[in-house]
């Protein structure tokens, strides 16, 4: 397991708890100084810690949440215009018995998946496959659910020249008057339009050590303070965490993590995020299709009129 800088002296103790022919006593008080320096470290962190559990390489991503929640799950690819881009993986599946359309970002978990899946950057040709399987869901009446976990769309000039921009707004737009549910999920890192163009829901749910933003702590640095460096400030200004975005109502609900974060309880995480995905379809599957459109349509204009208005930040 990779681990972050704050997590230092819980790693020497997962040495410790690893090393061989240890006694029953000493597994036990080993496994009870591991769980106080859990507690310890996530009882408070700051924006850039949670920041860096976000990106946490061992998190779990799109693929694990489809494999442990979706076992049947049939991948549907490309754009029928340019290619298939694997950065976004989507396809049928059941969920807890019901048929859905699942829509993610995949960052990969190798040096050879993350390459495969370009980091989770999609490229225009992602977001049209994204468009064109919301439309599909829309044409049978299966609900779409959605996980966000990219840094942002792919910046490079062949992404560029092929309309990301404009690929992006139509993936948003789409979402906008789609009349089947929609439940979006932050799984880790939400990056700019990249992260927003799968996340217009009629729930937006989150877990409790992603992020969302407008931009990236770096990218925010370098224009604020014209130096990458002051990232870590960055975060404070960003108001990127959960608890900010639902004091802020840009998410609904908050799915809380496992003391010590996803990436160390994986199976638990992914469960109880099923959980928290099947309670908001429960709630939404109730609405009809006219008001599910207005609803997704006067909460994210609420957002627009809350920022001119109440003046939050």
């Amino acid at each position: 397991m990779h681990y972050l800088d704050f997590e230092e002296n819980i790693r020497l103790v997962d040495e410790k708890l690893a090393a061989p022919n240890l006694s029953e006593s000493e597994i036990k008080r080993l496994n009870s100084k591991l769980a106080h320096l859990i507690e310890r470290a996530y009882h408070r962190l700051t924006p850039w810690q949670k920041t860096q559990i976000a990106r946490h390489e061992d998190r779990p991503h799109t693929l694990d949440y489809i494999h442990d929640l979706m076992p049947d799950f049939f991948e549907l690819s490309g754009d029928k215009n340019f290619a298939d881009d694997k950065a976004i993986i989507a396809g049928l599946a059941h969920f807890r018995g019901q048929t859905v359309m699942v829509i993610g970002h995949e960052k990969g978990n190798s040096t050879e998946t993350r390459l495969k899946h370009n980091f989770g950057m999609a490229r225009p040709e992602g977001y049209r496959k994204a468009i064109r399987l919301m439309k599909l869901a829309e044409q049978f009446g299966f609900p779409v659910i959605t996980f966000i976990d990219t840094a942002g769309a792919f910046p490079g000039v062949d992404a560029e020249a092929r309309g990301q921009g404009q690929a992006i707004a139509s993936c948003i737009a789409t979402q906008v008057e789609l009349r089947v549910p929609i439940i979006a999920t932050i799984i880790g890192e939400g990056g700019s339009g990249g992260a927003l163009a799968l996340a217009i829901g009629n729930k937006v749910l989150m877990l409790e050590n992603a992020i969302y933003s407008v931009i990236s702590p770096e990218g925010c640095a370098s224009i604020l303070w014209k130096d990458f460096k002051y990232a870590k400030q960055a975060t404070r200004v960003l108001k990127m965490t959960a608890k900010d975005l639902l004091k802020f109502n840009i998410i609904d609900d908050i799915i809380p993590e496992p003391l010590g974060g996803a990436h160390r309880f994986k199976s638990e995480t992914i469960q109880r995020v099923g959980d928290a995905i099947q309670k908001s379809l429960d709630e939404v599957n109730k609405l009809s299709k006219e008001t599910l459109v207005i609803q997704r349509q006067t909460k994210f204009l609420n957002i627009t009129s809350d920022f001119h208005h109440k003046k939050k930040f």
